[in-house]
């Protein structure tokens, strides 16, 4: 039987230290147990998210991954954690421990475990040498970046060394979406994760494309959480954006012609999506992805694939598990 991955999971330490008394400022989390299996993860004060012991005990992880049919799992950190908004040695150190976390958890289950790492983008030549040290002394086999930093979309210029880097040593990239667009605007109904977060993907997607970031790199590896938002379905609006606005290209074709390694996970809820999504991209950039263990996740795993009419069984094999280890250089 295929290999079932889920690319989509994310896990953080049961403690942190207290950064804000080394380093200052009110944006570190932090970690209070409410008992040994539930935790907050607190703001300044303020919460932040409940979780449980699925976010940082790999037993328990694995115990529900044999309970929902999950070979392995792809865990990568909590977008909250990025701190791109720290001083750049401070992220450094958060990036570090988490990453070292994340390592370890891989060495000792390796069998079930593919981590991916994070690094300081406020900072490339640190976001550089953290993510040599992930990939070379680590074992790590990807580098989980958000859709922003600091309000800087993808494109701007100062990210050009990083996609360089990664391009030339062949690192993929998880974009997960974080301090979304508009969120001012979503304080209700967790519009946040509903609306903003499909929308901030599909900015991070837009800048990539129409920016000239993939004309320059076109050998990036990059795969966009939650089905990338609502990119796949305003492309066709870029494109003929960049039709009638001609004053307006940096690039020599129209955005979708940069989407052809582009990878997505699968993690759109609805069959009629995806079949969007493999008509528009092919049923090989389609990984599974689930969310774990977060209340938006998709349950079971694999469900909107399974759902999801006319596919080869060679398709849903690759959806489920071929496509993530391909994406992600894994090797047995």
């Amino acid at each position: 039987m295929a290999t079932r991955v889920d690319f989509h999971t994310h896990i953080i330490p049961d403690q942190l230290p207290d950064f804000a008394s080394k380093y200052g400022g009110t944006r570190w989390p932090t970690i209070e147990k409410t008992c040994s299996c539930g935790a907050n993860i607190m703001i300044a004060g303020n919460l932040f998210r409940q979780i449980t012991d699925q976010c940082w005990d790999p037993n328990k992880r694995i115990e529900d991954m044999v309970n929902e049919g999950v070979d392995m799992q792809v865990i990568s950190p909590i977008p909250v954690t990025f701190s791109y908004w720290a001083p750049p040695e401070a992220a450094e150190e958060m990036a570090r421990l988490q990453n070292d976390f994340i390592a370890d958890t891989v060495r000792k289950n390796p069998d079930r475990f593919i981590g991916l790492g994070t690094v300081p983008l406020q900072d490339v030549e640190t976001s550089i040498r953290e993510m040599a040290r992930c990939m070379n002394e680590l074992g790590l086999h990807g580098i989980e970046i958000g859709t922003n930093v600091n309000g800087l979309n993808l494109d701007d210029p100062a990210f050009l060394p990083f996609f360089e880097m990664c391009e030339k040593w062949q690192v993929p990239l998880f974009i997960h979406p974080w301090e979304t667009l508009g969120r001012e605007r979503m304080p209700r109904h967790n519009f946040m994760y509903t609306v903003g977060m499909p929308s901030e993907t599909a900015l991070a997607a837009a800048s990539l494309v129409g920016g000239g970031v993939i004309e320059k790199f076109p050998n990036l590896k990059i795969c966009f959480a939650h089905g990338g938002g609502s990119f796949p379905f305003i492309l066709p609006r870029l494109d003929q954006g960049w039709n009638v606005w001609p004053h307006l290209r940096v690039t020599e074709h129209p955005p979708s012609h940069y989407t052809k390694n582009f990878y997505f996970d699968s993690l759109n809820y609805d069959p009629l999506n995806l079949k969007l999504m493999i008509d528009r991209f092919g049923s090989d950039k389609i990984v599974m992805g689930t969310d774990y263990p977060f209340p938006l996740r998709e349950l079971p795993p694999g469900k909107v694939i399974y759902d999801t009419p006319g596919l080869t069984s060679e398709e849903k094999a690759a959806m489920l598990g071929g496509n993530a280890l391909a994406f992600l250089n894994w090797k047995r």
